[in-house]
């Protein structure tokens, strides 16, 4: 039998740093409101998006757009965990648990329902729609894949050059938006995957060693950046992407990105001293310490059931009210709290994919097999991300980066990716 939220909430050591835990859940909880509540579905199952209904509401992305927050607590969690068992396979395999083990079961599951969808002539309308759209999160595991498997040398530059490794990766997304606006240069604008998010992640590492000072001057140059890009440049208003938009500031991530990064940082920094008494409590504390527990299983699932609330209505003949509506905002608390009800249910099925697995004994170090298998893996789910399942049987394509990649394709390589990893991983223990 596991241990409870309770007892390990009551084991918590002294020392743990749970505002970050905090910030944790937090970002994680307001990505799936935020995708609860931009989902414009019609009445005739087709699925919009609420900022381009409501122009006026992108404006509220520079608040609610916290991926950078969670990718930023991911670098300083990578950077104490890399610390602790610092042989890169077993580094690897003890992160990456938690995060593919629910999500191959993830793509397992809705890749069945696909092909019965398929071959019953079924896959249309919303269903068809989810089939597409289910996916479309595991974006954020890939990249977050891809930042686990930087710590190692990252955190290397960062004890080297501390601010300077970060000042480097902050270049480097400079360099990449002048060349893609200034120069055109094709397929540049795709480095800032990484230099972007990674930059992000890199502010972690700081805070790990206590060198965010000053998360006023953070957040204040941020803030005016991001304002003066979206002011002057070519960067569109929303920090979210945008059906149809010409520019986005996600895909390809944009300095303005990155920019609203620095300032969500800054300011979550602080309030560092209020977060870290309310997180105190008891009460709070075991409440985090489950949500963690559940947090990535949640995720996963949430878009899954979103769309099961609107598939019922439609099916019940509830009826759909013209989104942005006076009718269609009275029902948003009736929805949430369907959606929060089927996420749960969704959850107490799948959790258990979630929960960590002791690491084997050391035998040797597996770093080359490592850096191949999450290098498959990362490639594996960023294409998922894209394909989808709609079409899994016409061999549907999407293409990632310059490659066309199908649905089969990319699970293939993420289950190739992680085996690799935990061959390799308890081969090095750690």
């Amino acid at each position: 039998m596991g241990i409870s939220a309770r007892e390990l909430a009551a084991a918590t050591p002294a020392t743990r740093d749970r505002y970050v835990d905090l910030l944790r859940v937090a970002s994680l909880a307001v990505v799936v409101l935020g995708h609860w509540l931009m989902a414009a579905v019609t009445a005739d199952g087709q699925v919009g998006n609420l900022l381009a209904v409501v122009p006026e509401l992108q404006a509220v992305t520079w608040v609610f757009q916290v991926m950078p927050v969670f990718f930023f607590v991911g670098g300083f969690s990578h950077a104490l965990a890399h610390r602790s068992r610092p042989r890169y396979a077993a580094f690897l395999r003890a992160r990456l648990q938690r995060l593919l083990r629910p999500t191959m079961v993830f793509a397992g599951v809705w890749g069945a329902a696909a092909l019965v969808l398929q071959l019953t002539g079924t896959d249309t309308g919303l269903t068809g729609v989810a089939l597409r759209l289910v996916t479309q999160p595991l974006w954020f595991i890939g990249i977050y894949l891809a930042m686990v498997a930087f710590t190692p040398p990252l955190l290397r530059l960062h004890e080297r050059w501390g601010w300077g490794a970060f000042g480097a990766l902050v270049g480097g997304a400079v360099a990449v938006d002048v060349l893609r606006f200034a120069a055109d240069v094709p397929f540049v604008e795709f480095l800032n995957f990484a230099f972007v998010w990674l930059a992000v992640h890199q502010l972690g590492f700081l805070r790990a060693d206590g060198m965010i000072r000053r998360p006023a001057l953070l957040a204040g140059a941020g803030l005016v950046g991001a304002g003066t890009l979206v002011a002057l440049g070519p960067y569109p208003l929303s920090m979210v992407g945008m059906p149809g938009e010409e520019v986005s500031n996600m895909a390809p991530p944009t300095l303005a990105l990155l920019c609203h990064g620095l300032w969500l940082v800054g300011a979550v920094e602080l309030l560092k001293g209020p977060g870290a008494r309310f997180v105190a409590r008891a009460g709070v504390w075991r409440t985090v310490v489950a949500a963690n527990g559940i947090a990535m299983t949640a995720f996963l699932w949430h878009l899954t059931a979103m769309l099961g609330v609107y598939g019922a209505m439609l099916g019940l003949g509830a009826g759909l009210p013209a989104p942005a509506s006076a009718a269609w905002w009275a029902q948003v608390p009736l929805r949430f709290a369907a959606a929060a009800a089927l996420t749960a249910l969704l959850v107490a099925v799948f959790r258990r994919f979630e929960a960590p697995v002791p690491a084997a004994p050391a035998t040797g170090d597996g770093g080359p097999l490592a850096a191949l298998g999450i290098t498959l893996a990362l490639f594996g789910v960023l294409g998922l991300s894209l394909t989808g399942f709609a079409g899994l049987l016409d061999g549907h394509t999407a293409t990632l980066i310059a490659v066309p990649v199908t649905a089969p394709v990319a699970v293939g390589l993420a289950l190739a990716g992680w085996l690799l990893v935990e061959r390799a991983g308890r081969g090095s223990g750690g």
